[in-house]
């Protein structure tokens, strides 16, 4: 799709607080070795060299488990694998070194691009690599000998931050090296959350052959995939351990172990979508699936003890006009369709959703955020869970009624609307005398 001049000039607008966001932030990237073989590979590179030039500080960690099968099956060697971990012996680490070496050589000859009227053109990026993991073997194991497989012992944070201060971007192979001279084949997984948290990264991204965190879900008209774009590190652990994940399990987690080690935000984004990592980063929607933790708030789906908390928490606006008052029978009869914040035990934040599913359409309602909790995107981090329960249910469109709030609709996206866009129903029970303005928000699968 071609964008017209105008929708140039207003998406490059509205990625300015993205880029103020993250100017000066340390992320870390994933990027498998299976990402590596992807004919997407050099847009993904160039995307990359984009965020060194809008000032983030960039980590790449590459992996190459194909690229070695590949050498072992040319030097017909037979691959050895104990409980999904390669077995290293002398003759396979040549394989890894070389595989790796490889791998690394062609991530920075991508990056020294600086062809006219290419991407790279101009941007003189350097890249800094070398023995900045340090690795202890794995040993011996359920009686197997691991032999030059091995794990992280340290990262070294000073050097990778000399590099990072110096406006390189690091680059980081699934090999570390021993203080007694020996080379070990890592888990790039490993290296990734590693350095994320050695680093204390603000972000650690890794790319998928999915769109994002995918599930399998079977209903009455099948299995079909669905996309979780916000989850929580709560809800992500029981998403694991339902097993209905179908992402890769070195994305699962590292996405899991980073944000559990204390990495705010771990994004999921697709190696095989031309654009995927600038959309999730500068984009309001993005493309792909965030996980975050939150000690003392939990967002989460209301019950019926929570009546009591949302009636205290909308009074005030239900006083001031800005919501229409909802009686205790009725808010008991709809619970189900409300999503809450709770802080120790105490009701923050709150929406709700009612859906039209033969009309594909839903409305938000009832968005109220405690008067001393506001200016911290609870507001927002609430609506993104409605939109996640908005596309799950098939609605393709989500509505909202409001007097007072309609810049903070714009604000999230929202665009103005018309008494028509209603389903019908709602149509009929318009109050003309309120005169609520109508704002509408597509959403997408």
């Amino acid at each position: 799709m071609v964008l017209s001049h105008q929708d140039m000039i207003t998406l490059f607008r509205n990625s300015a607080p993205y880029i103020n966001a993250h100017r000066g932030k340390t992320f870390v990237l994933m990027i498998s070795g299976e990402a590596i073989e992807s004919p997407t590979l050099p847009t993904i590179i160039h995307d990359i060299a984009l965020l060194n030039t809008l000032g983030v500080r960039v980590v790449i960690v590459h992996g190459a488990r194909p690229q070695i099968d590949e050498r072992i099956a040319l030097r017909n060697i037979k691959g050895r694998f104990h409980g999904d971990v390669r077995i290293t012996d002398k003759t396979t680490l040549e394989c890894v070194k070389d595989a790796a070496g490889s791998v690394r050589s062609q991530v920075e000859a991508l990056l020294t691009m600086g062809l006219a009227n290419s991407p790279m053109h101009g941007a003189q990026i350097r890249v800094a690599s070398g023995n900045l993991v340090v690795a202890k073997p794995m040993g011996v194991r359920d009686g197997v000998d691991f032999e030059n497989t091995g794990f992280v012992r340290r990262i070294d944070i000073q050097g990778i931050n000399d590099h990072l201060n110096d406006g390189s971007i690091v680059l980081l192979s699934p090999i570390g090296y021993s203080p007694t001279g020996e080379v070990f084949n890592l888990s790039h997984e490993e290296v990734a959350t590693r350095a994320a948290e050695a680093l204390s990264a603000n972000k650690l991204i890794a790319f998928s052959e999915f769109k994002g965190i995918m599930e399998k879900v079977t209903g009455d008209t099948g299995t079909e995939l669905i996309l979780h774009r916000n989850i929580e590190l709560a809800r992500f652990e029981m998403l694991i351990d339902q097993g209905n994940l179908v992402n890769e399990p070195s994305v699962i987690n590292a996405l899991h172990n980073s944000v559990e080690q204390g990495i705010p935000r771990a994004h999921c984004v697709s190696y095989d979508i031309d654009g995927a990592l600038i959309k999730e980063l500068f984009t309001r929607d993005g493309t792909g699936s965030l996980v975050m933790e939150n000690h003392y708030e939990q967002l989460r789906p209301a019950d019926i003890n929570d009546v009591g908390g949302i009636l205290s928490l909308i009074k005030p606006l239900e006083e001031s006009g800005a919501l229409v008052k909802r009686s205790r029978e009725r808010l008991e009869n709809e619970i189900d369709q409300f999503t809450v914040i709770e802080r120790d035990g105490m009701i923050i934040a709150c929406a709700a959703l009612y859906a039209y599913p033969q009309d594909q359409l839903g409305e938000i309602a009832c968005v109220a955020t405690h008067a001393e909790y506001r200016g911290h995107s609870r507001g927002e981090r609430v609506l993104e869970a409605l939109c996640s329960q908005a596309i799950e249910q098939g609605l393709h469109t989500l509505f909202v009624l409001t007097t007072l709030t309609a810049h903070w609709f714009l604000e999230q996206g929202f665009v103005p609307g018309d008494i028509s866009d209603l389903p019908q129903q709602k149509q009929e029970l318009y109050n003309f005398t309120r005169k609520s303005k109508v704002f509408k928000l597509a959403v997408e699968r």
